[in-house]
This record gives structure tokens, C-alpha cells and sequence, in this order.
């Protein structure tokens, strides 16, 4: 047969990097195994190629050319050249550290597994952690002005105004938010004294029911009465909550155009996108009281510590009051 894949299965992984020495047969034989059985992307498996060619040659430096020869002491030094240059290549950032160094694990936990070593030299070697990227928030006042400058006339600054009030007031991320049908809403009647709420769709589908502030509310409600409908004459009975002037869907694009504009006009000069309103969300609500397993529901994370990236955000807003107020934080 020639080099086609077998109907239903992916294709064989290119050979080993270097194949001359035991050491490189058994990396090849592990890159074969994440390219078939794994079934990793070719850019994947390219940086995994790469890394592990970079491993073999730093051990035949030593020299080790068998993985049998392998020690922790081994390993570690790996891990220590690709921050320095130590081992002749150029040094590594922590994200490209980190993923050389599980390359490396995966490889020798594949030959413990396959009996090609007795032991997994490996398995207590982390990769170095990058330092954890605060979310980037604006003050309640630059959000303000910003909800403030998103309406322009007509039925696409009603639009406006709502798509990015409805952010705000909810945290969604904009994939739901664009994702979002009319009957998403469940709005409270004025006999109700409940909150009118959405039904919002996260990763993995998964389904939360999120309040939504009277502020958005009032501008969702001047969008379906006096807008939405002349911009669903356009098209062709779309179900979406907020439409483009075409009468279809809005784009995640269009979203980011809105906003963009909105902050220019409202000469709010730090870099806003529509998740920097998903993350003024949660900083304000925290900075406000809010219990952080409450915000995590509202945000939709599967894990408390997600969430709790926020809570670093508002102790860091705390420290630079304390130190701007206090008479004698600084001397």
C-alpha cells in the first residue's frame, strides 16, 4: 500500500529525529506513538520533534546514549540549561521551559510503561510554573463612560448600547453573548418581584442562569421594543438576541468594532476588549462584596481557583490605596 493512511486511521508520524543511536530509536519510537496514537497536530508533533531533538542532544553531550542510562540528576540539568543556554542552544522563556520539560516527561513515561527503563527518571521533575497573568480591569468610571458613548441613533445604537450594557451587567463572555437567542431571556413581568435573568451557554455547553441589572435591562428592553425589530425586517426570522444590520447573527468581530469605538469616544485610553468587561465584572463585584464562589457561579468556572485570580486583583487595588492614603505607609 503506499504511504496513504489506512481508511480510518491517521497517518504514520515522520521517523525519529535522529535515528543513529539507541537513545534516538526510542525517541522516534515515542513520536511515532503521539503521532498514531495520540493523533497530535502536525504543528504538535513538530514542536514535540524539536524539543526531544534538543534533549538527545544535550544527554549525548554527557554522554548518555541509552535511555537506560537516564537519572534524575540527568533530567534536572535539562531543565536548568533550557532556562540558561546552558547547553549551547538559545535560553528558554518559562512557557517554552514548560513545554519542552512535559515533552520530556511524556517521553520517559512512555518507556516506563513499555519496560524500555525500569524507572521513570522523570515523574518528580515539574516544569516551571510562569508566573500567573493578573486579569486586566477598568474602573467603574471608564466602564461608565464607555456604556455611555456605545449608542449613536437609530436601531444600531439601541444595539449598541445593549450588547455592551448586557456584557457589563452579566459577565458573559462574548461567544455567548453573540450565541444568544430572544428566548434566552427570561424576563420578570411587572407583577413578578423576581430579577429578570438570562440563560447563558458556557464551555461545554454548560448551562447557567445569570441576573441581569436594571441598567442593561432598561437598555434590552428600549432594543426589542424600538429596535430589533426593524433589523429583523432585514433578514430572515433569526432567532439571535442581537442582530447586525443585515438581520442576521452579530459577529464576535462587529462586537469588538462596537466596543472600540465606544472607548474611543468616550477617550478611555487603556487597550479594552469585550473580555476586559467580563473581568471589570468580577473586580467590581468582588471589590463590592461579593462572595467569590458566588462571582465563580455568575462567571461560569468549573473550579473556585479560577476565580480567585480576582481576589489578587483586588488586594494589589488595596495595597495602592494603602499606600496613596495612609500618612505613614511610605517613608
Amino acid at each position: 500500500m503506499s504511504g496513504a493512511a489506512v481508511a480510518g486511521r491517521p497517518a504514520a508520524a515522520p521517523g525519529p529525529a535522529v535515528g543513529a543511536t539507541e537513545l534516538g530509536r526510542a525517541i522516534g519510537d515515542y513520536l511515532q506513538h503521539v503521532g498514531v496514537e495520540r493523533g497530535l497536530a502536525a504543528n504538535t508533533l513538530q514542536a514535540y520533534r524539536r524539543d526531544l531533538l534538543r534533549y538527545e542532544h544535550f544527554l549525548a553531550g554527557l554522554p548518555v546514549t541509552a535511555p537506560g542510562e537516564i537519572t534524575r540528576h540527568h533530567v534536572t540539568a535539562f531543565a536548568q540549561a533550557l532556562a540558561d543556554g546552558g547547553d549551547g542552544g538559545s535560553a528558554l522563556g518559562l512557557r517554552s521551559a514548560a513545554r519542552t520539560v512535559v515533552a520530556v516527561r511524556g517521553l520517559h513515561k512512555f518507556w516506563a510503561l513499555e519496560g524500555l527503563t525500569d524507572a521513570d527518571p522523570a515523574a518528580d521533575v515539574h516544569p516551571p510554573m510562569p508566573g500567573r497573568r493578573l486579569p486586566k480591569a477598568i474602573s467603574v468610571g471608564d466602564v461608565t463612560a464607555i456604556l455611555e458613548s456605545a449608542g449613536s441613533g437609530g436601531s444600531a445604537g439601541l444595539r449598541n448600547t445593549a450588547m455592551l450594557e448586557f456584557l457589563y451587567s452579566t459577565g458573559a463572555r462574548i461567544s455567548e453573548a453573540v450565541g444568544l437567542d430572544v428566548d434566552d431571556l427570561v424576563l420578570s413581568g411587572p407583577e413578578s418581584d423576581g430579577p429578570s435573568l438570562v440563560r447563558l451557554f458556557g464551555k461545554g455547553s454548560k448551562e447557567r442562569l445569570v441576573p441581569i441589572g436594571s441598567y442593561a435591562l432598561r437598555a434590552l428592553e428600549a432594543y426589542l421594543v424600538r429596535g430589533r425589530g426593524s433589523l429583523a425586517a432585514k433578514g430572515k426570522g433569526n432567532p439571535a438576541l442581537f442582530l447586525n444590520t443585515r438581520g442576521g447573527r452579530i459577529s464576535r468581530q462587529s462586537v469588538w468594532s462596537i466596543l472600540k469605538v465606544a472607548t474611543e469616544r468616550a477617550g478611555v485610553t487603556a487597550d479594552v476588549s469585550p473580555h476586559t468587561l467580563r473581568h471589570s465584572f468580577a473586580t467590581h463585584l468582588l471589590e463590592g462584596g461579593a462572595d467569590v464562589r458566588v462571582v465563580q457561579e455568575l462567571l461560569g468556572h468549573a473550579s473556585v481557583t479560577t476565580t480567585q485570580v480576582y481576589t489578587l486583583v483586588t488586594a494589589e487595588t488595596l495595597r495602592e490605596v494603602y499606600a496613596a492614603a495612609h500618612p505613614r505607609a511610605l517613608g
